[in-house]
């Protein structure tokens, strides 16, 4: 069972790794603000899929620390994501849907592939369930993403960039909560069953 984790974690990580770079690449080529908070969410996943695999086999209370730290690494996302905004707002740009569009579209079936993979553990221990929440944000994302490139095209504008970038903002500071939220409640137990 450890080795089929260990296994599936290794997959989430690559993908995860290679869609940051063609995100941010994206991101940088197209001006959006929405594939900036994509990549900086793809980096923070790779991070989290790292950590998962380090305490795969680990005891509860060690799982539950490390979720702690996957819950940081989301607020973080979140925080990268609120200045990418403030930039935004301050030098606003039409960003090039085409680049929006493509790169949500790769990112989607990236982590639609991810979730996939860790589908079988969504409902096990704190590490891999949390691996797996950070991958259906990931599929949100990159649903929001497309939507905001064809409003970008749509209306010619860049406020749906921006409206998505905010809402993603919302999802990762609502995921942070959940992840740092269940984890401390098992760490609690696990401490309390060690006593």
């Amino acid at each position: 069972m450890q080795a089929r984790q260990r296994r599936v974690l290794v997959w989430v990580l690559a993908i995860n790794l290679l869609t940051f770079v063609m995100m941010m690449a994206a991101a940088w080529h197209s001006g959006s603000a929405s594939l900036l908070s994509g990549s900086l969410d793809n980096l923070g996943d790779a991070l989290t899929y790292a950590l998962s695999l380090a305490v795969v086999g680990a005891g509860l209370a060690a799982k539950a620390r490390v979720a702690l730290l996957k819950a940081a690494f989301i607020l973080c996302a979140a925080i990268a994501v609120a200045v990418g905004i403030g930039w935004k707002l301050a030098h606003p740009q039409l960003p090039l849907f085409e680049s929006m569009g493509i790169a949500a579209l790769l990112n989607l079936a990236a982590n639609l592939l991810c979730l996939r993979l860790l589908w079988p553990y969504r409902q096990g221990d704190i590490n891999l369930a949390s691996a797996w929440a950070c991958s259906l944000n990931d599929v949100y994302e990159g649903g929001a993403v497309i939507l905001a490139a064809l409003a970008v095209w749509a209306f010619g504008a860049g406020w749906p960039d921006l409206l998505i970038a905010v809402a993603l903002l919302l999802l990762f500071l609502r995921s942070a909560w959940k992840v740092a939220r269940t984890a401390w409640r098992e760490l609690r137990g696990a401490q309390a069953r060690a006593s």
